[in-house]
């Protein structure tokens, strides 16, 4: 038993350091998915590790979107296009939200190695509207 108050706070604050600093995620991105049919991203490069996309749908696309993140050394946009959208199983697929309705936003949080990304919404015809971008992630 910690007698002295002054002890028991901070081994309190370290316990609580110790326990909530790994949940959180060492990146974070800001995605936009836009009306003029692209991605506007807050950065286009981050470090290796844990990585959490914050995708939001701005309220006058009119439009529900999806966010889909791909490991791969093409271009943003010279993904290959089939019937309207990327055929994913080409790709090492790294993760996916779907559904993000007008006005709305959601969250994934993945672990990226180094390499290049693309970033894109492939309900039919949007990647081709111009809905992508490309990230880099380095060491």
């Amino acid at each position: 038993m910690i007698s002295n108050p002054r002890t028991a706070v901070v081994v309190g604050a370290i316990a609580l350091g110790l326990v909530s600093i790994p949940g959180y995620p060492k990146e974070m991105i800001k995605a936009t998915l836009l009306k003029n049919s692209t991605i506007q991203l807050d950065t286009d490069r981050v470090k290796a590790g844990s990585v959490t996309f914050d995708v939001s749908n701005a309220a006058d696309t009119g439009m529900t979107h999806e966010f889909v993140v791909v490991k791969t050394d093409l271009a943003a946009d010279k993904l290959p296009v089939e019937n309207g959208k990327v055929p994913e199983n080409q790709f090492k697929k790294i993760g996916e939200v779907e559904d993000i309705a007008p006005g709305t936003s959601k969250h994934m949080t993945l672990k990226l190695a180094p390499g290049h990304y693309v970033l894109f919404c492939n309900r039919p015809g949007h990647y081709s509207m111009g809905l992508h971008a490309s990230l880099l992630v380095t060491p």
